[in-house]
This record gives C-alpha cells, structure tokens and sequence, in this order.
C-alpha cells in the first residue's frame, strides 16, 4: 500500500529568534509544500529519493543503525531514528520526496520534509501520534540526527498550522491560538538568493548566547523577561545584553502583532515587522548586507507597511505587509532594483497569483 501526506513551508510572520528562549511566534503557512509517497517494507531498510536533490538517486539505511552524514538524507535517518527510540518504528519504507518549497530559503524546508515524512509515516504503519506528538518527533529529529539546536516553532507551524490564518504559539507550553489574517492584507515573501543553513554555526552560538544570558540572569529562559527588566539586561556583557534585549522585545512584539491583526491594524502591524529587523540586525546581528538591502526596497514600495528578515538568518527571506492586491506589484519592483544591484537571483513567493488563503488546498 502506498500512501502520500504533504506538509506546507512556513513564512514567520514575527516572532524571531524567540522560540528557542520559550517565547513567543506567530509564523503563517505558505502555499509551497513537500509531499512524501510512501510504501512499507517488511524488513528493516529505508530508501529514500528526492526529486529535487540528486534525482534518481537512492538513499538507503537500516532503522537502528542511524548516523549523520551531512547529506539532506540525515532528515529521513532522523525521523526513523527518533521513532525507533520510542518503540514507534520497527519496520523499514521507500519513500519519493517532491518539494517547492525553496531550500535555504528560510522557510522552514527540514520542518516541512520531517512533518511530511512523519504524516506518511503515521498513515502507513498507523502509528497512534497527534500532530503536537509529530512536531516534537520532527523537532528531534532536528536537533539530534541534522545537528541544528532548533525551538519547535517550524515542526508546530507545519504541523498544526491552518490556511489562511497565523499561529500564535506559546514555546514554552506549547498552547496555540489560530489568528485569522485580515483580507485587507497580503503577505509578501521574497527569497533574496542568499542561502540559509540552519546547521551552520551562527544560529546554534545565538542560541547558546541566549542561554547564557539567561543563567546570568537567573531565571530559566530569556521568555521569563519583560520591559521592565531592561536595568537587569543591561548589566550583561557584551553581546549578552543586545541578544536578550533582542528576545524580550521581540516577544513585546508579537503579542503586539497579534493585537494589531485582530483590529487590521495594519500600520502598527507593519511598525512591529520594522522594529523587529532592526533588531536583528544591529542586537542579534543575522542580517546580512543583502537582506538589508532586499528589505528596504521592498519597505519603500507603495501600499507596503512593514518588511523584515524572515528565519534563523544570514541569508534566506523577506516577509512583508501590504495592502491586499498591491504585494506582488511592490515586489516586483523591488526584486528587479535588487537583482541589478547585487547580481543575485531572487524570487517572488508570495503572493503567488491570488490570496495565501486561496492557493492553500
């Protein structure tokens, strides 16, 4: 018996760098999707092949005997080695991944192939997993088998998310609130060309940054801040001080994301996606002088509100507010400016010829 399931990318709409502190996020799917054909083996052997990453090709390994590899494959042996350590998976697949969701990208590719993968594998050999179960298999996946520290927000986001509508996600609890998204809006979301690789060393030092912070501080993440903590934060060495003051405010910022979707607030809504790249930037520092660039082009567009870095980082892309009907004109226009400056091929996401909503199935 074959079976299929897909799982969407995601665009973090704001809520960056947040969820590894067990703060808040409030990421919003896009219409591009992985999807994994599956078909259950008798013994123990997996193969897998990718119809985007070396096409034809056959990957294969015994559950059991999983190791890294630094191949796009250590997603799969992940999977299976994070359900074998639970009891959940004894016998082998052959699976077919096909994907457009753009890789490096930062829209969240590993979470879309973990969560997809997991969907097959859950129909297959009817395994008894809820999708919160999924997101944290995918979750550890990720963090132990690919090597990235990553928070959970990308494996909720594709597993729990909705068309149409942003997931207000508390990391810490794991409690979430579907927040429609106004139709007056539309979403941009711009690949800049400059890759993101979640493995790399950047984010898993911010992370421990954080951390760190956090102990010096003495509560048990950078989530138990608030504004008025600001004297306390100060007294961290540099760059501890910027990278909390970085969380803490982002976190402000997306409760206030929140408050301004539920009214169609959309010129605070985009003053908040503006304050966060700054953010990033100058107390984070995972811009890069492209995304810099990409992200003021778009933000000097007519009808746009706010734009920002979207991701873990140091490349990836863009999302931006705008009134609805004028996102892909605003981009348009800000991709050809920053093709011809930086030589860089960028693409147009979203919107993608009609509403995000609409383009979901």
């Amino acid at each position: 018996m074959t079976v299929s399931a897909s799982a969407h990318g995601r665009v973090n709409l704001i809520g960056e760098h947040t969820d590894h502190s067990e703060g808040f996020v409030l990421p919003v799917l896009i219409p591009q999707a992985t999807t994994v054909e599956l078909e259950p083996r008798r013994d123990r052997i997996v193969r897998v092949m990718s119809e985007n990453v070396e096409a034809g090709t056959w990957h294969e390994h015994e559950i059991g005997t999983e190791e890294a590899t630094g191949m796009w494959t250590d997603h799969v042996r992940g999977v299976t080695w994070a359900l074998a350590r639970e009891g959940l998976l004894e016998r082998g697949f052959e699976a077919r991944v096909s994907s457009d969701v753009p890789m490096g990208a930062g829209l969240a590719s590993s979470a879309a192939l973990a969560v997809a993968l997991l969907r097959a594998i859950r129909v297959g050999f009817a395994l008894d997993l809820d999708d919160v179960a999924v997101a944290r298999v995918a979750q550890a996946a990720e963090r132990e088998m690919v090597g990235a520290n990553v928070g959970i927000m990308d494996q909720m986001a594709a597993s729990v998310g909705a068309p149409g509508e942003a997931l207000f996600l508390d990391c810490r609890s794991l409690a979430y609130e579907r927040v429609a998204l106004p139709e007056a809006m539309e979403l941009v979301v711009v690949d800049s060309g400059v890759v993101h690789r979640n493995s790399a060393g950047a984010y898993n030092e911010r992370r421990a940054q954080c951390e760190e912070a956090a102990r010096l501080l003495g509560v048990a993440a950078l989530r138990d801040l608030g504004p008025a903590d600001e004297a306390r934060m100060g007294a961290l060495p540099e760059p501890l001080v910027r990278r909390a003051r970085h969380v803490v405010s982002e976190n402000a910022r997306v409760l206030g994301a929140v408050a301004a979707l539920a009214t169609c607030d959309l010129a605070s809504l985009g003053e908040l996606l503006d304050g966060s790249h700054r953010s990033l930037r100058d107390d984070f520092e995972v811009s890069t002088a492209e995304i810099d660039l990409l992200v003021g082009l778009v933000r000097e567009q007519e009808g746009v509100y706010g734009a920002r870095i979207t991701g873990g980082g140091s490349g990836g892309s863009v999302v931006a507010v705008a009134d609805a009907g004028a996102g892909h004109h605003a981009a348009a226009l800000a991709v050809a400016e920053y093709e011809q400056r930086t030589g860089l091929d960028a693409r147009i996401l979203v919107p993608s010829g009609g509403a995000l909503g609409d383009a979901l199935p």
